[in-house]
């Protein structure tokens, strides 16, 4: 084959080829297509999978089957007790008609700039007709429901079925949880204050029930050591007596050596005495003095 007809040949295979790839098309399973021809919808595709459609007259946008985030900015709402919260929400939705969706949005972009204030139109109708009580109890979930069936009827033309719509976070203003702050802060000083009250009281009834009952056991010990004292006294004095009925010269020695030992306990001490006192009597008729040996 001579070069000119090798070279129309490679061209007709390379325009049937592009021939060939423009008339296909893939539809992932996250996805739904919707074909154009000459910018005017045709036809919808939803089964994943290869399709054909009629090469350079036909185009392809493709639409996401999945839900779709779309979050909404944090705006006060005004409850109907007439309370303040800061509303932080969300919703879920998917695309269930990609024609009427492309015709009143085209893309995820259009449909969240629309959709946005719905969602935040329909928090602040709903939540603002409940009290801030009714917002942080079970019934949160009965309003999300609500929100959700409202948002529906609203965006009926724009081929879109809102999933669901949850509050991340639901708060009181910044100003009034400072104040809220505070006003605990002064609430629990002042548990605090009467908690330290009770236990000094509480500690000051102790401490008298306790020097109350160390009075009374001393009182009663010394009361048992005086009456203890007094039977030993009395035995004593007994014992002594006693003694002294049976010899009253040894009772007079040992009463004289008791008065000695006491006299001169400490070492020091200076008597001035008569040599002929009394006190020194023994002193006088030990064995082998000169009294005795006279």
């Amino acid at each position: 084959m001579s070069r000119p007809g090798t070279t129309l040949l490679a061209v007709v295979v390379a325009v049937l080829a592009a021939i060939g790839l423009a008339s296909v098309y893939t539809v992932d399973m996250t996805q739904q297509a919707l074909v154009l021809q000459f910018g005017k919808p045709v036809a919808v595709v939803s089964a994943p999978g290869l399709h054909t459609k009629l090469p350079f007259v036909q185009d392809v946008v493709y639409l996401p089957k999945q839900l779709l985030a779309l979050d909404a900015p944090a705006e006060e709402v005004i409850a109907a007790d007439k309370k303040r919260m800061v509303v932080d929400a969300f919703a879920r939705y998917r695309v269930v008609n990609p024609l009427l969706f492309y015709q009143s949005l085209t893309n995820e972009q259009t449909a969240e700039v629309r959709l946005t204030p719905l969602l935040s139109s329909n928090v602040r109708r709903v939540l603002g007709s409940q009290d801030l009580s009714a917002v942080l109890s079970v019934k949160r979930a009965a309003l999300m429901r609500d929100i959700t069936r409202n948002m529906n009827a609203d965006a009926t033309g724009f081929g879109v079925r809102v999933v669901d719509v949850r509050i991340r976070r639901a708060d009181l203003p910044e100003q009034n949880s400072e104040a809220i702050y505070k006003r605990m802060q002064k609430e629990r000083e002042r548990q605090a204050a009467q908690f330290r009250a009770e236990g000094r009281e509480t500690e000051q009834r102790i401490k008298a029930r306790a020097d109350r009952e160390v009075t009374v056991l001393l009182a009663e010990a010394r009361r048992e050591a005086d009456i203890l004292r007094g039977q030993g006294d009395a035995e004593k004095t007994k014992i002594l007596g006693a003694a002294y009925g049976q010899d009253p010269k040894f009772f007079a020695f040992y009463r004289a050596m008791q008065a000695y030992r006491e006299a001169f306990a400490h070492g020091n001490t200076t008597l001035v005495l008569s040599p002929t006192s009394p006190f020194f009597r023994y002193f006088e008729h030990q064995p082998g003095s000169a009294a005795t040996q006279k």
